[in-house]
């Protein structure tokens, strides 16, 4: 079945930290192009961190850089990302997904044209 699974979310205080996983099944992660997203309530779906096809170099959003780190682990078929210094307005759903175009863009921390997605993991901060 080919699905993508993310893991690891909660509820933190601020200033907190988290690590999500995404696991992928019945495909390989390393042949698609990745993103890692966010959706707050009551507001639409932004980008937070993607990486393309072939290339290790990671894209974040303006919010989460210095704080959020996304990395691969090809043996695992599986995409993290680190959750440092959280902030009440991080609460979301985050969810990962695949594009498998190699032309998907990757910019500012959103991948366009994902294609499968995960069901998401809730992350709430809150003291």
């Amino acid at each position: 079945q080919v699905q993508l699974v993310e893991s690891g979310g909660g509820l933190v205080q601020p200033g907190g930290s988290l690590r999500l996983s995404c696991t992928a099944s019945g495909f390989r992660l390393n042949d698609y192009s990745i993103g890692w997203f966010r959706q707050a309530p009551g507001k639409q779906r932004e980008g937070v961190s993607c990486m393309k096809i072939g290339n290790p170099d990671t894209n974040y959003a303006g919010n989460a850089k210095g704080r959020f780190t996304m990395s691969r682990d090809n043996d695992k078929n599986a995409v993290y990302l680190q959750l440092n210094g959280l902030k009440p307005e991080d609460t979301a759903i985050y969810s990962c997904a695949v594009a498998a175009s190699p032309a998907a863009l990757c910019i500012g921390g959103n991948l366009a044209g994902a294609q499968l997605w995960g069901s998401g993991a809730q992350v709430s901060v809150s003291s």
